[in-house]
């Protein structure tokens, strides 16, 4: 059964909260106390005095209490609340973001939110809005890589610069291949996403076998073109380059983007480049697969294909990624790079010499 609270409004009273609940200038919060204790006169229930002014049956009830012992003025002002934490002294803070950029103590490789606190005799999350604000994160790091290759510099020019400024009459392609592609079936069939609950996948899967997707970025046109083949020798290699021969028009010149793989400087390879003197190879530095951009193409496939789906057979992976690469060149973009080759070495110029 409802509750009811039966309140007796002075005429005075009366007038002042119907000024209020129709003041439009105020403020929300009065608005709707003044309509909780009109509502509590009419002898409403709660529920429905809940209901027409918009708030909680809690709320109803404070408010009834509120306007009990103090009168209308009471509806008007909240209550005082204890004084909050007295904010962290500029001496402690300076010392906690020290204290942060160096070694911690110990054993450990890095600082945590707790030993911080521990150590300082100061809250967990008073650790945590110290390093949001100065935006640290001792949990994370990035790593990099230097090349050693002699050529470096002359490579990285060569190969921006095909990016950037491509020969008239000429078809740059950037080659690479991804290995070891396999087709993973799964399980248990995985459930589908919906509001407040993500898809779910098994962490059990069954192999069915594996492939190689050897893949050409045309970079005037942004087009890919793909075979998939069992092994990855230099055998597979060179009928892929004759795929690409064939698909490339008569009397383009084809300036080939390559790493330093093995299978890439083969002895048939290099046959097979004499007796195509159209072709030219430009090879990426050692350590520098980021130079090749193809390797952006790999990253969304495996991403958007690959990573999640479900194949029963090799041959049923093959034929989803020809699929992909189908529908990628039907809105295909031309790959833009925009970063010289001087800033590159630049930026190179700031990482930290490799120790000996």
């Amino acid at each position: 059964m409802a509750q009811t609270v039966s309140i007796i409004l002075r005429d005075e009273d009366r007038e002042r909260l119907d000024a209020i609940a129709s003041d439009r200038s105020r403020a929300l919060k009065h608005i709707q106390r003044a309509r909780i204790v009109l509502f509590s006169a009419e002898r409403l229930p709660v529920l429905e005095i809940a209901r027409r002014a918009g708030v909680s049956r809690p709320a109803v009830w404070r408010w009834q209490q509120r306007y009990a012992e103090e009168g209308v003025d009471g509806l008007l002002r909240d209550k005082t609340r204890k004084p909050g934490r007295a904010p962290l002294e500029a001496k402690l803070v300076a010392r906690v973001l020290e204290l942060t950029c160096s070694e911690p103590p110990g054993a450990a490789t890095h600082w945590t939110g707790r030993a911080m606190a521990k150590i300082m005799g100061i809250s967990l999350r008073a650790v945590q809005r110290l390093w949001e604000k100065h935006r640290l994160q001792p949990h994370r790091i990035r790593t990099f890589k230097r090349s050693t290759d002699p050529q470096f510099a002359e490579k990285v020019e060569d190969v921006v610069g095909l990016y950037m400024d491509p020969p008239a009459h000429a078809v740059v392609v950037s080659i690479d291949e991804k290995s070891q592609i396999q087709a993973l079936d799964r399980t248990q069939p995985g459930l589908p996403l919906k509001p407040g609950k993500c898809g779910t996948m098994t962490h059990d899967y069954k192999r069915n076998g594996t492939t190689t997707l050897f893949a050409a970025l045309d970079i005037l046109h942004g087009t890919v073109i793909g075979r998939c083949m069992k092994q990855h020798r230099h055998q597979e290699f060179i009928r892929f380059l004759s795929a690409v021969e064939r698909a490339v028009p008569a009397g383009k010149v084809i300036h080939a983007i390559l790493d330093n793989y093995a299978t890439h400087k083969h002895p048939a390879v290099m046959k097979w480049l004499a007796d195509h003197p159209r072709w030219t190879f430009h090879f990426t530095p050692t350590s520098a697969s980021w130079l090749n951009a193809v390797e952006g193409f790999f990253s969304t496939i495996t991403r958007r294909k690959i990573r999640r789906g479900v194949f029963k057979s090799v041959p049923e992976l093959e034929a989803e990624i020809a699929r992909y690469i189908r529908q990628h060149n039907k809105s295909a973009e031309p790959f833009v790079w925009t970063k010289p080759a001087k800033a590159i070495f630049d930026k190179l110029a700031r990482v930290p010499a490799p120790s000996v």
